[in-house]
């Protein structure tokens, strides 16, 4: 059967795909519990830092580091890109933080090495990263090929090409007029933090608002029904294969145009962080639901529990600890929420 099929699309998908049903009388407790009680317990997670360490964690760059770090801003283009995928479906994609690392050593290697403008090395980096998230759909959409499979051997592809190219290490002295697209501030807070606030803002209103968002739900609660509802699920789930890669590109970029430079080896260590928070935002707002808004503030919330705790004294081994404790929660959460659900 072809994706042409003439069964008519339902303007309203609530019978085909399964939401949380609401029970009992207008906003119960269980309903606001499962959609607020991250906020709540991010919230006594401020008063207890607070309270314990006020000189140091009450002040701006406390702040600033949650809301508007490099690493914070990496894990918001990271998160943005995987919900690309996992939102149709696609679990998981394996390549998406060796791709950002990708670009932004494609970037650091074009300017520093070649001299070649910064901006049209960014635009390089962005198309490069673009070229490898079509592939990647291309691969799985296309030829069938298991997606952890195809994004696994991305990935550590990506991660080999990029070690190449920065020799192994560091590359650092990218032309500082570059730095106005990430460090350049409005109010107090990097221009960086804005666009990535603007990105997750803008794919909510996407999902919720639209009907490619609409879409993109429905392929990734049922592909089949999708196809003979008459939506087009080959075009969608390469479609986001490929945005991701872009998203992941343009944080690579940012990335390297914030610090001048990027180390390759960071790459891979954005992988847990990136998975903790974006399986943390499914108990936030829409549970047992991969969302944008959720996953914002769930990269805010890890921001202050690890900033928190090496402000009590603990040592580097305490964001392993952290992010893979709240990954395993996330999930558990999840699983239970889509149970409930269904």
């Amino acid at each position: 059967m072809t994706e042409t099929s003439t069964v008519e699309a339902p303007d309203d998908y609530t019978g085909l795909v399964q939401t949380p049903a609401r029970h009992g009388r207008g906003l119960s407790f269980g309903w606001f519990s499962t959609r607020f009680a991250v906020i709540g317990v991010w919230a006594l997670l401020i008063l207890l830092f607070g309270v314990l360490r006020p000189s140091t964690f009450l002040t701006a760059g406390a702040w600033h580091s949650i809301f508007g770090g490099p690493n914070q801003t990496a894990l918001i283009f990271l998160c943005a890109a995987l919900l690309c995928t996992i939102i149709v479906g696609e679990f998981v994609d394996m390549s998406v933080a060796n791709n950002f690392g990708f670009a932004a050593i494609i970037l650091a290697w074009l300017n520093t090495e070649f001299h070649l403008n910064a901006f049209v090395a960014a635009i390089v980096a962005v198309a490069a990263s673009t070229a490898v998230g079509a592939l990647n759909g291309w691969l799985v959409v296309k030829m069938g090929v298991n997606t952890i499979v195809v994004t696994l051997g991305m990935g550590t592809f990506l991660f080999g090409l990029s070690l190449w190219m920065a020799d192994l290490q560091p590359i650092t002295g990218v032309a500082k007029y570059i730095s106005v697209i990430s460090s350049f501030e409005i109010a107090g807070m990097p221009v960086a933090f804005y666009l990535g606030v603007i990105l997750m803002l803008g794919f909510a209103y996407i999902l919720w608002f639209t009907p490619l968002g609409r879409n993109m739900r429905f392929v990734g609660e049922n592909r089949e029904v999708s196809r003979l509802a008459g939506v087009r699920v080959t075009a969608i789930r390469f479609g986001a294969f490929t945005f991701g890669g872009m998203i992941a590109g343009i944080g690579g970029v940012i990335a390297t145009a914030g610090i001048g430079g990027f180390d390759p080896n960071v790459s891979n260590a954005y992988l847990l962080p990136m998975f903790a928070a974006t399986f943390l935002g499914t108990a936030i707002l829409e549970p047992g639901r991969f969302n944008p808004l959720g996953t914002l503030i769930a990269i805010f919330f890890l921001g202050t529990g690890v900033l928190g705790l090496q402000l009590l004294g603990a040592t580097s081994w305490v964001t392993n600890v952290f992010y893979g404790g709240v990954l395993v929660i996330a999930v558990t959460i999840t699983t239970v929420l889509h149970r409930r659900a269904t």
